[in-house]
């Protein structure tokens, strides 16, 4: 029995040293898997920033797209809303001929107004003022007083008006200077 024991002995002191060497190498294979894992996570990591980022720009670029969408439809709408207006023009020069006749329409004529400009028209009125060439178109010319002034609105022949802050029809005037 003694022969077994010391059998045995041996054996685990060789075990013992057998095992220590695949304790060293499986010290360096956990590091080794700890700095995968590490790696792994690093580039998953830098993916979801480099998604998320996209995912930003892409919300961004979707917002400024319904913005200026917004922005045409406005514009389409205020334009064809100014092609109504343009063809009321020569109704409104006909209101104007009529009451400056005396055929009493003058009150029609104030409603028309009214609604047209609570919808954004605006009607130039000149006389007195400095002749502009971007708001005036000037049909009749006399004679300045000598002054030294520029030329002066003196006569309106044929309203101008604005849409909205934007010149639809420039006024017809007599200019004086």
């Amino acid at each position: 029995m003694a022969e077994r024991d010391e059998r045995s002995d041996v054996e685990v002191t060789e075990s013992v040293a057998d095992s220590s060497v695949p304790a060293e190498e499986s010290e360096n294979g956990v590091q080794q898997a700890e700095a995968a894992i590490k790696n792994d996570i690093a580039r998953i990591a830098a993916e979801r920033d480099d998604y998320l980022a996209s995912l930003k720009r892409l919300q961004a670029d979707f917002e400024n797209y319904k913005k200026r969408i917004l922005k045409q439809q406005t514009e389409h709408l205020e334009r064809a809303a100014e092609g109504l207006v343009e063809k009321l023009l020569p109704v409104l020069d006909t209101f104007d001929l009529a009451l400056a006749h005396g055929e009493g329409l003058d009150q029609v004529q104030s409603q028309l107004m009214a609604a047209l400009e609570k919808e954004g028209l605006e009607r130039i009125d000149p006389v007195g003022k400095p002749f502009d060439p971007n708001e005036h178109d000037a049909v009749a010319h006399e004679p300045g007083d000598g002054e030294g002034g520029g030329p002066v609105v003196t006569e309106v022949m044929r309203n101008g008006y604005r849409w909205k802050g934007r010149l639809v029809r420039p006024a017809m005037v007599k200019v004086k200077g």
